[in-house]
């Protein structure tokens, strides 16, 4: 065996065996197998974000539970689950049945459905000696052969897993373990490309028929990012149990826990970046247990100037979300304001989603983004509400990668442009003149009834992402005597902070009024006293004032 720091770290290898015959880097996880053979359930559904290692635990089942001609315990040498009673009972015991739905995704159904078919039918082949025993005399038989050389109609394909299962079975005289990765990316495809009825009707048939009252079951694991509910796709599975990432089950199952990324770190002698990385890639909870995306950290440990990316939103496609993201209420931008800021927000949360709702129901975005990776619940309120946050930098990023893409749609880019670089130079004239010209552009005077002063302050909360990269945005943060509004501290200590405070003019006031007694609040609350105790010195204070779309600016 290798030194770990001279082991390839698997890029690409979701295959168990493949993995351990490369002799790459593998962080044990094997304790897992033995809790799924633990668990009463016979069907567990293991909903987890993407990249969080989900494929990977899957084939490991299958090396482990299956039936092979060649000797696989090798496989397992030196891991958890080989000290385990359960290697002995269970190991290489059963047929199994294994699927991926994670590239099974298209623009319209009738492609989706060939790839569907594609898959199925690949399985079935890798088995043709049992459908083909004693020359595929029976109904079953005949249907699986049809399937494998693709001339099958589509009941027949809905069919499958149960046929198939019963043919293993009676073949190996053993029940079987049903294997469904990313069971939902052709349900999520589908409601993004118009084929949703027809992708939740096959689905719902396919799996129920090998997995409710399956008599020649031994378990069934099924992973994904969501639990998609009311469809009834899991309808009448009373033997199924969901561990979402909010449970305590399989907690360290998925994704890298601290004591795993401090040993990577150290093995490739990297033990001094632990707060980077923490930083950039830690934070996520599942059920109370600190998580690291084991892509990104992955990606950064094998890069070559161990520079922090945002490896993990490159990977995906997110854009269910930001459409949902982007599309939403005041309300909801104010609250992605507040958790771009580092605040969090309280929301209660379903683990089971219908999918067309989230297009008409603000308040399942937030179940979607915390279960899809996007937010952490960082403590339970009561029966139903979360406290929420985002969890790491690289997740922040990919909301102001959303933010951007919502003012480009709305903004002239220019006006952005020098709108900042006047706040950035200290030019108050230039900011306000385009300051103005934005608020008219986006806002309406339906958005500034109730609360304008948070409509003005997640406005401009938005607009200042720009700026990310050379500032600290920091947001209703406890500053001396009091809460500022926006603070900006640069990260060159020989460039000026910034602080902006916002008030309404009501019609008995005047705006120089107002402003004045904004300024006058920045110096009694002390608010510039984090910038003082970070060793900046030199400070831009700004009041906006405002009445309707009206706004003025004044520096103090």
């Amino acid at each position: 065996m290798k030194h770990p720091a001279t082991q390839p770290l698997p890029f690409g290898i979701s295959d168990f065996k493949a993995l351990r015959e490369r002799n790459c880097r593998y962080v044990d996880k094997t304790h897992f197998i033995r809790d799924i053979i633990d668990a009463d359930a016979q069907v567990l559904l293991l909903p987890r974000p993407r990249r969080f290692g989900k494929t990977l635990n899957l084939s490991t089942l299958r090396y482990f539970f299956e039936q092979s001609a060649e000797e696989r315990r090798a496989l397992f040498d030196g891991l958890l689950i080989a000290h385990e009673p359960h290697f002995q009972a269970h190991q290489g015991k059963y047929p199994v049945i294994f699927l991926t739905f994670k590239d099974v995704k298209g623009l319209n159904w009738q492609d989706v459905q060939t790839s569907l078919y594609s898959v199925i039918g690949h399985e079935i082949e890798r088995y043709q000696q049992v459908w083909q025993r004693d020359g595929a005399a029976t109904l079953s038989q005949k249907t699986l052969q049809r399937i494998a050389q693709d001339a099958a109609a589509p009941a027949d394909y809905a069919d499958a897993l149960r046929l198939l299962s019963e043919a293993l079975y009676a073949y190996y005289d053993a029940p079987v373990v049903i294997l469904i990765d990313e069971y939902d990316a052709p349900i999520l495809s589908g409601h993004v490309n118009g084929y949703y009825r027809e992708i939740v009707s096959f689905m719902r048939n396919f799996l129920s028929g090998g997995l409710k009252d399956n008599p020649h079951l031994f378990k069934g694991v099924l992973t994904g990012i969501l639990r998609i509910a009311k469809e009834s796709i899991f309808s009448g599975l009373n033997n199924l149990a969901v561990y979402n990432l909010l449970r305590p089950e399989f907690r360290t199952a998925f994704g890298f826990t601290q004591p795993e990324v401090s040993a990577l770190l150290t093995d490739y002698a990297l033990a001094d970046r632990g707060a980077e990385v923490a930083a950039w890639y830690n934070g996520y909870l599942f059920g109370g247990e600190v998580i690291y995306n084991p892509w990104s950290v992955l990606n950064y440990i094998a890069s070559e100037d161990h520079h922090p990316r945002p490896y993990w939103i490159n990977t995906g496609d997110p854009a269910i979300i930001e459409s949902l993201v982007t599309r939403g209420s005041r309300e909801l931008r104010e609250e992605i304001g507040k958790l771009m800021s580092g605040e969090m927000i309280e929301k209660p949360i379903d683990d089971s989603i219908v999918i067309p709702d989230l297009e008409t129901r603000d308040d399942l975005l937030w179940s979607f983004l915390l279960f899809s990776g996007y937010l952490k619940a960082v403590a339970q309120v009561d029966e139903e509400t979360f406290r929420l946050q985002i969890p790491n930098h690289e997740v922040l990023l990919n909301y102001r990668q959303w933010v951007r893409h919502w003012f480009t749609q709305k903004v002239e880019s220019n006006l952005l442009e020098e709108m900042l670089r006047g706040l950035e130079n200290g030019d108050v004239v230039v900011f306000e003149r385009m300051l103005r010209r934005v608020v008219t552009q986006i806002m309406s005077y339906h958005d500034l009834s109730g609360e304008p002063e948070k409509v003005y302050h997640a406005l401009v909360l938005g607009m200042l992402v720009w700026l990310s990269g050379k500032y600290e945005i920091r947001s209703n943060r406890e500053s001396g005597y009091g809460r500022y509004d926006v603070l900006l501290r640069p990260k060159n200590p020989e460039k000026q902070g910034i602080i902006i405070e916002f008030k309404r003019v009501y019609d008995d006031e005047t705006p120089e009024d107002v402003l004045t007694a904004a300024l006058r609040q920045i110096q009694e609350r002390r608010y510039l006293a984090e910038l003082d105790a970070a060793g900046i010195h030199s400070h831009l204070q700004l009041a906006v004032a405002f009445r309707g779309k009206e706004l003025w600016v004044r520096q103090g």
